[in-house]
């Protein structure tokens, strides 16, 4: 007779195991989902970040440019081409030129207004900022 109770203790509690497994499993692909989209965020904001570490050395490159050309007026508008010979140009071309290469759908602006020099790089972030197409990074100097 005990061997006939141990059998029916035994029947009674054995699919429990299978239905542990089971939730254990479902636990896991959980949270394995939620360390992707973790993990996914993450390199969105790496790569937003990137983009703007790159806009900072843009506008301190034109700077440094118009530092070393003093005397010539570095004024440029958004979505224009600079355009003639001399060292502003080829300075402003070549900006114009980097940022188009380095940041996605970029364009830039000088603005001189008296000593105060103002740098606008725009860029397209829709990917890490979740839907925000145009981002600006400005930087006033005196000159």
């Amino acid at each position: 007779m005990i061997n006939t109770t141990k059998q029916m203790r035994l029947n009674k509690t054995s699919g429990f195991s299978m239905l542990e497994v089971l939730i254990s499993i479902f636990v896991l692909a959980v949270g394995l989902l939620g360390l992707l989209n973790l993990q996914m965020t993450s390199l969105k904001n790496n790569h937003s970040a990137q983009y703007r570490t790159s806009a900072t050395v843009l506008a301190y490159d034109i700077f440094d440019r118009m530092r070393l050309n003093r005397d010539a007026d570095y004024t440029l508008t958004m979505a224009s081409t600079p355009a003639g010979t001399g060292l502003k140009n080829a300075d402003l071309i070549a900006w114009v030129a980097d940022i188009a290469a380095t940041l996605p759908s970029g364009d830039g602006s000088v603005t001189i207004s008296g000593d105060i020099v103002t740098v606008v790089v725009q860029w397209n972030d829709a990917r890490g900022t979740g839907g925000d197409t145009s981002q600006q990074f400005t930087v006033s100097s005196e000159r």
